[in-house]
């Protein structure tokens, strides 16, 4: 007797592999993560930071900016003010403190991030600088406060790229085509700074 063998066209089952036709694999294979994730030890005072956030009579008022040349001694150059971006205040506390000592252990090439507490995170003031770059906070407490901002700025300019050379009977000349670039740049402008008694005005230069 003989007995016939059914098999699948190749195209067809090729068609069924790609779509999941055949069903659902038995192993699937667990995404990566090679994120290293930093995280503050210091437990975060609610209570402190709300007492540390509730409304006085103090002011602080302050201009942000940065300046574009960096050199051996620093920045030098022209202003340039911080044009509506965010400024965010924190009250400074043990835990604040240790959170920032981790950001500078970060590492994006290595996957390396510090992660902030939802908790304070949430107990913070923001403020939008004006075009000059100037930003308020009204009514506030004596105490320690860290504040920031960043500010994004570019620059442009163009380089001759070598594109070919040809003899032209005297010898080898050389051709260049001229290539325009421009290159983004994040400053993180921060500082500490301190409302000493009720009621002070406190400037403030953030750079």
């Amino acid at each position: 007797m003989k007995t016939t063998q059914h098999f699948l066209p190749v195209t067809l089952l090729l068609l069924m592999l790609l779509t999941g036709g055949i069903g659902k694999a038995q192993y699937v294979q667990a995404e990566r993560d090679d994120t290293v994730r930093l995280y503050a030890k210091t437990p975060f005072d609610t209570v402190a930071a709300r007492q540390a956030l509730a409304e006085g009579n103090g002011t602080i008022k302050g201009v942000a900016f940065t300046r574009p040349n960096k050199t051996i001694y620093g920045r030098t150059g022209k202003k340039l003010l911080a044009n509506k971006i965010k400024i965010i205040l924190f009250p400074v506390t043990p835990y604040l403190l240790e959170y920032l000592d981790l950001k500078k252990k970060e590492n994006p090439k290595k996957l390396k991030f510090a992660y902030i507490n939802p908790a304070a995170w949430r107990f913070r003031l923001e403020a939008i600088t004006n075009s000059d770059g100037e930003f308020t906070f009204p009514k506030m407490k004596p105490g320690k406060y860290y504040i920031q901002g960043v500010l994004n700025w570019y620059t442009s300019g163009y380089y001759n790229r070598y594109s070919g050379s040809a003899n032209n009977g005297y010898g080898t000349t050389n051709y260049y085509t001229r290539e325009h670039y421009t290159t983004d740049h994040a400053d993180l402008l921060e500082k500490f700074i301190e409302v000493e008694k009720d009621g002070q005005v406190l400037e403030v230069k953030l750079k």
